[in-house]
């Protein structure tokens, strides 16, 4: 006998590292809105000086407190809630805190926000991806919805799931007592006292079955190819403007000092480092909107796999890259790009989900609005 401490993937992680990643980009967007609308305000007086992040802290401080106070599964929900606000709010304010002169303007602070929200999506994905099924794992999950039964919440296909998940147990469990439990769990579940609940769906779910159900009806498969085509021709274009415009200084015969000036016209082009990361910039542009173009052209001409493939790569490159990038020399251009990129990217994985079969489920609204959305199957 030995302790076994590998960590197990709580059930239901994808919904809250979901909730953390909504409410951490809305505060950080409706914090610069507000303060922009407001014209910065501040909570003090002549000496105190209340900053947001104190705020900020104070969340993460409770998010982080509750679920080793509270016992209830609906705690989870409400400290991914409080910790997403709380981190949007606190690295808000970074360029604070690495700026001798607590510059909260410091051009280094958006790209270091928005590499924060990128990392949290990639957390967030690979979350989402199924685990392999372990006893040792379908037990602590087991063991996590029966409280659903302690609060008279268990529904008709979360028993279903419960009893496979406990019937997994007893045939592949390394210990016998782990089987003898499973077995004891699943004498309960099988009563015929035990009662069943039914739920209705909310109105997330209700609005997540009609979006399906429109998008089914309205976006057939050659709709969403041209849809996609002319959003990754906008997108590629938009990108290859930008590398033909430094790029025609190439014909002038004062090419070096005409490059230089075009490059220090933009404020944020100060020096030799800044300078190259400006042009690593415009050649990461350009290649990214050849991806985009290459791979809409491809799905055009009917080559849908091999062009999905090309776009989504692109897309990808330029959210964590381009955007990361951009937001230091341009925060509104970064911000119109990136709101342009990921619509697009969610366009490209339903499209590839639907019509190619390639990816998982994105289920956002749902996942949102049921705490039983990762439905447990045996053969997934």
């Amino acid at each position: 006998m030995f302790r076994r401490r590998t960590p197990v993937k709580r059930a239901g992680a994808e919904r809250y590292q979901l909730i953390t990643l909504i409410s951490f980009a809305a505060s950080v967007v409706l914090t610069r809105l507000y303060l922009e609308l407001t014209g910065f305000p501040q909570i003090g007086n002549g000496v105190l000086h209340i900053a947001h992040v104190l705020w900020g802290g104070l969340l993460l401080f409770i998010a982080a407190l509750l679920p080793t106070l509270i016992a209830n599964r609906w705690v989870y929900k409400l400290s991914a809630l409080l910790s997403g606000i709380g981190v949007g709010l606190f690295i808000d304010e970074v360029g604070k805190f690495i700026t001798r002169n607590n510059d909260y303007f410091f051009p280094f602070a958006a790209p270091i926000i928005y590499a924060v929200f990128m990392i949290t999506v990639t957390i967030y994905l690979q979350v989402r991806r199924p685990s392999k099924h372990d006893s040792r794992a379908e037990l602590y999950h087991a063991l996590d919805e029966i409280m659903e039964l302690i609060e008279n919440d268990l529904d008709e296909t979360e028993r279903a799931e419960l009893e496979a998940r406990l019937r997994l147990v007893i045939a592949e469990a390394s210990y016998p007592e782990h089987a003898r439990l499973a077995e004891a769990l699943l004498a309960v579940i099988d009563s015929d006292t035990l009662e069943v609940v039914n739920h209705e769906p909310n109105w997330i779910q209700r609005l997540w079955a009609q979006f399906e159900t429109i998008e089914k009806r309205i976006f057939t498969e050659t709709r969403y190819r041209w849809l996609l085509v002319i959003g990754l021709s906008v997108a590629g274009i938009g990108l290859l403007i930008e590398v033909i415009v430094y790029a025609s200084t190439l014909i002038a015969p004062d090419f070096v000092h005409q490059l230089v000036v075009t490059l220090l016209g933009d404020s944020r082009v100060k020096g030799p480092e800044s300078l190259l990361w400006f042009v690593i910039l415009i050649v990461l542009s350009g290649l990214v909107g050849a991806m985009l173009l290459s791979g809409g052209a491809l799905m055009f001409i009917g080559r849908k796999r091999v062009g999905s493939e090309i776009s989504y790569l692109g897309v990808i490159v330029e959210l964590t890259t381009v955007c990361l990038l951009l937001f230091y020399f341009n925060q509104f251009a970064a911000l119109g790009t990136t709101l342009w990129a990921f619509p697009l990217l969610f366009g490209l994985m339903r499209y590839r989900l639907i019509y190619l079969g390639i990816g998982s489920q994105i289920n956002v609204l749902s996942t949102l609005g049921d705490k039983s959305t990762a439905r447990f199957a045996l053969d997934e």
